[in-house]
């Protein structure tokens, strides 16, 4: 597999270097040629275009998902996103029914998520894609191995999608498109919703929100199915460590105190305690199987509950 054509016109030029232009990237060029089977020569040309930006490295260090709930929402359960949101919906009803009806996740849920991602596709990065991978994948050793592994993703994906390698432009984590994708999901779960030929997160609305539904979909997302429970109260002495894994059930939750009202939904239902912090004290919730698979887009329950709470904003103020 090559990468795309453009790149061949580096080794023209590129002067002979003894040192890797990255730490560590003569054995990421190995692995990559071994895993993706890329020209050894042109990713090394391509790293070399790579610069490292400390911009970057600032930014994973103090992620939203790092604040408490109360600082957390603030910045996406706004008026102008809620309302956007609906805006959003009406300019774009009938492709979003189509998407909504092909995977079965919901209209509102689907907005949500472009909603906090990008603010509807306003912002969907300013950073260089090869800079933020080559950044973290070289010079971030907490999460090196991952964002390393994405930057070869990124390299293939461009000669699977014809992507410009070194003018693509995404967020600080190097995530893509309307919906955010990183390139391996970019790889594993985009769509080509409007039978271009092509997956374009950025130019196609179809594919961008079709992704964003597969991606749901394939995380085995429960039509019809809810998503939270409210939490009437928790004991005192609740001593038990909750993850979002899903490893109770709501009769076990229901055992060790915390009342919730069930809805009618079986006891053996999966299901865990979702605690957010707020200034006053705390507020909890019963997560179910679909804000599961909300976390499988991010990991932070802030950010899964941030969906959920703005779709119900949005839903209330679409057609």
């Amino acid at each position: 597999m090559r990468i795309a054509l453009f790149l061949l016109c580096f080794l023209v030029f590129l002067p002979a270097f003894a040192d890797e232009p990255h730490p560590g990237s003569e054995a990421f060029i190995e692995r990559v040629v071994a895993e993706h089977g890329l020209d050894a020569a042109e990713v090394r040309a391509l790293l070399a275009e790579a610069r490292y930006q400390q911009s970057i490295i600032d930014a994973m260090t103090r992620p939203a998902e790092a604040r408490p709930w109360y600082r957390y929402w603030p910045i996406f359960l706004t008026e102008a996103r809620k309302s956007g949101g609906a805006e959003f919906w009406r300019a774009n009803q009938d492709l979003l029914e189509r998407v909504s009806e092909e995977f079965g996740v919901p209209i509102e849920i689907i907005v949500a998520i472009v909603g906090v991602e990008t603010n509807y596709g306003s912002n969907t990065g300013s950073f260089r894609v090869l800079d933020a991978l080559a950044t973290l994948g070289f010079y971030y050793p907490r999460r090196a191995d991952f964002f390393a592994r994405e930057l070869g993703h990124f390299m293939v994906l461009a000669t699977e999608e014809g992507l410009p390698l070194t003018e693509v432009r995404g967020s600080y984590a190097g995530a893509m498109g309307l919906g955010q994708f990183i390139p391996s999901s970019y790889r594993a779960y985009a769509v080509d919703f409007d039978g271009s030929g092509r997956r374009d997160l950025w130019r196609s609305l179809p594919d961008a929100l079709g992704s964003v539904a597969n991606y749901l979909a394939r995380h085995r997302w429960e039509t019809g199915a809810r998503i939270v429970l409210p939490v009437d109260g928790v004991p005192d002495d609740l001593d038990a460590s909750f993850r979002m894994n899903l490893d109770h059930s709501l009769a076990e939750l229901a055992a060790m105190g915390i009342e919730f009202d069930a809805d009618g939904l079986p006891e053996s239902t999966a299901a865990t305690l979702v605690t957010l912090e707020n200034e006053d004290g705390h507020e909890y919730w019963i997560a179910l199987n679909n804000f599961y698979v909300i976390t499988r887009y991010n990991r932070s329950p802030l950010y899964a509950m941030a969906v959920v709470q703005l779709a119900e904003a949005i839903a209330e103020r679409a057609p």
